[in-house]
């Protein structure tokens, strides 16, 4: 009994001691405010958690029950504000989930959304608290609010409104449920991806297999197998090898074996279908936007949008298949001529052989490859590229600080200085793919921009990837469409880093879905343009400049498939609209419906065969667990703005400084504070035209 009682002491005393060591119950005192990376330990992040949803519920109340009249300081600010320490902790933990995850972490995941979720719904369906925020709202305009402060006040009403304020007692309890179960599946959705991309390896181990794969792929591949323990070269569904692999090996067996586990993912029945879960999504996101008084999920969505409405994306999406259909269409017959007269018969060119055809034709039409570019895309030389330009346009500076802890030795943190010399922002960069990071790309941030007190507190800003890694015998060598990718998350690390804004909640990329893709595909124009090519495109083992008729391939063979290209990105924009443009219910049995449904949503853009195995759906993150519902039409709607505003440096100069500064004051600084349609007119002198997209792409000349 007494061994009891002192092991009980003990264990309370580890409690108490591990309660007080916790990294998230006090502002993190490394540079800039930055996260303890090193202290932070799976623990932690619950406690953290727990704790910092109960000092908000406090704040809550205190706001809410607060018996002075509503004023903009002690309603919005107050609120704006509150949560402190669950904003540390979310910051910290849901970037990590994406980037460097292990199965623990999915688990607190998965025990955190519910208790995340009834705390949301505490807040947004908070009676007093909403009429607080409803009188400021109906009386903004003769309150003396400055218009950053009417668009803030305008931000919480809607957020207020789109959560069931406004419901009867009776809904507001039925969106409590929904929402909680819809937060739960969409969590696991986006698990089941990653853990059957992580479950799948293709073992080769007879060198006649890598027939075609030029050395650095199979290095690559090599050093995969390695790392797993074994004999041969080993391929993946993950960004660089599988996309490798499918562009230039000549086993058309193995390509259609690769092609087939990346596209039937999370279909195939097992424990980590998705099918009942996009079922279930849809679902639930039309419940939702019913019980709002919304015919449909997208009528929901985009009302807050620049397009206003499903029309208005049928429209833009409709415009775009009719101006790129027939060169789409011209696009696969060439391919299919010459994948015929390569093979010396008449041959149908399925959906595992477009990317190897097209890319022995680019090569014959413009003598350019991957092979041929990537030894002067080395990712250190792109990196002073990259922020190179942001100097050259903007008199940015980017310093090495080791003294930043980071999460993983691979991560690097920089100091970001403005032409003064001032600090701007913290940026991690996160190159290569690992287990525990989901595939493809993307930025976020741990800390957002704001002023308080007269301070300017400046964002800590991540930029995440996945592409290919050194070997033993090689650096990091880029393809391409990877230094492509490279400058499109960077755009949107540059809308983060550069935002001066009073209120966190308006910073940045905060801004509507299909303006916040401007900044990052601004960037990506520069990368056909030899002048900017020239500044940071050497040889990685002679230095020399990549020489005059490959940097002019390049810029010539930049439109190469752009048909093709867009009538695939068209086609995710279809398959998302139709799933949330439903009115009733999606009703089936089985797998297959889904199938079905998939190919007649994507039917009128369609170029390659159909295999019926085949499933995009059950693997579609960016709408089904990454926020783009009823949004991925937004990559479109941002090309159509950044073509027409790369057009003005076309006319001014690549470079030139005026048009640079007024990009970045109307546009990168300005985050949510005015309409997105006044922020681009300000800045191009007219709303955009999608003529500068159509002749860009040579579709119009």
């Amino acid at each position: 009994m007494k061994k009891s009682i002192v092991t009980f002491f003990l264990v309370m005393m580890m409690t108490i001691a591990s309660a007080e060591e916790n990294p998230f119950f006090k502002p993190f005192d490394r540079p800039y405010g930055t996260a303890p990376f090193n202290e932070i330990k799976l623990e932690h992040f619950e406690p953290a958690f727990d704790k910092g949803m109960e000092e908000h519920k406090s704040e809550i109340d205190n706001i809410a029950s607060n018996s002075a009249a509503p004023t903009f300081a002690n309603t919005i600010e107050a609120m704006e504000y509150a949560g402190d320490m669950l904003t540390r902790v979310s910051s910290v933990f849901f970037n990590l989930l994406s980037a460097e995850s292990n199965d623990e972490m999915m688990e607190i995941s998965q025990r955190l959304s519910p208790k995340l979720s009834a705390h949301s719904n505490y807040i947004n369906l908070n009676a007093n608290l909403f009429e607080r925020v409803k009188s400021l709202y109906d009386n903004r305009n003769s309150l003396g609010f400055t218009p950053e402060q009417v668009r803030l006040v305008e931000k919480y009403y809607e957020s207020f409104e789109n959560s069931g304020a406004t419901l009867s007692s009776e809904d507001k309890e039925k969106y409590r449920t929904l929402t909680m179960e819809l937060s739960k599946t969409t969590l696991e959705f986006g698990q089941n991806v990653l853990k059957e991309t992580n479950a799948y390896e293709m073992l080769l181990t007879d060198e006649s297999d890598l027939a075609g794969l030029p050395k650095s792929t199979i290095d690559a591949a090599e050093a995969k197998a390695k790392s797993k323990g074994k004999e041969g070269w080993m391929f993946d569904l993950t960004g660089p090898s599988y996309s490798a692999f499918m562009k230039y090996s000549s086993r058309r067996d193995l390509r259609e074996q690769l092609y087939m586990a990346y596209n039937t993912k999370n279909v195939k029945g097992g424990e980590f279908d998705n099918s009942e879960n996009v079922k279930k999504i849809v679902n639930l996101r039309l419940e939702i936007a019913n019980l709002l008084g919304y015919e449909s999920y997208s009528d929901y969505v985009l009302k807050n949008r620049m397009a206003k409405s499903a029309e208005g994306v049928f429209g833009l999406l409709d415009r775009l298949a009719e101006a790129f259909g027939p060169v789409a269409r011209n696009e696969v017959k060439d391919v299919q001529n010459f994948a015929s007269e390569m093979e010396g018969k008449e041959i149908e060119v399925m959906p595992w052989d477009w990317s190897y055809y097209s890319e022995k034709l680019k090569d014959s039409r413009f003598g350019v490859n991957d092979e041929m570019t990537r030894p002067y895309f080395e990712l250190e030389n792109v990196k002073k590229g990259v922020f190179g330009l942001a100097t050259q346009l903007y008199g940015l500076q980017f310093v090495k600080n080791p003294e930043i802890e980071v999460y993983h030795p691979e991560v690097e943190a920089f100091d970001v200085l403005d032409e003064k010399g001032e600090f701007l922002s913290v940026l991690y960069t996160d190159f290569h793919p690992r287990e525990g990071k989901r595939s493809g790309a993307w930025m976020s941030s741990f800390k957002g921009q704001y002023i308080k007190d007269g301070v300017d507190s400046r964002p800590h800003t991540t930029i995440v990837m996945n592409f290919t890694r050194p070997t033993e015998t090689e650096p990091a060598l880029l393809t391409f469409s990877e230094v492509n990718t490279f400058l499109h998350e960077f755009g949107h690390a540059l809308h983060g880093m550069l935002t001066r804004t009073n209120y966190e909640s308006l910073s940045g990329t905060s801004v509507y879905r299909d303006f916040v893709e401007l900044p990052s595909h601004f960037m990506e124009n520069w990368l056909k343009e030899k002048d900017y090519l020239d500044k940071f495109a050497f040889h990685y083992q002679t230095g020399d400049k990549m020489p005059e008729e490959l940097l002019q391939s390049i810029v010539d063979a930049s439109n190469y498939n752009v048909g093709y290209a867009t009538l695939r990105q068209l086609s995710f924009g279809f398959l998302d609209m139709a799933w949330h443009s439903l009115n009733q219910p999606f009703v089936s049995e089985a797998s297959t419906p889904i199938r079905d449904f998939e190919t007649k949503a994507m039917e009128r853009v369609q170029l390659l065969p159909v295999i019926n195995e085949t499933c995009m759906s059950t693997s579609f993150n960016h709408i089904f667990s990454g926020g783009y519902a009823a949004g991925y039409y937004s990559y479109k709607w941002a090309e159509v703005m950044d073509a027409d505003a790369f057009s003005l440096f076309k006319e001014n100069g690549i470079f030139d400084k005026a048009t640079a500064d007024s990009f970045r004051r109307n546009i990168l600084e300005r985050g949510n504070t005015e309409e997105p349609k006044k922020l681009y007119k300000r800045f191009r002198g007219r709303e955009a035209s999608v003529d500068a997209l159509l002749e860009r792409s040579g579709v119009k000349k």
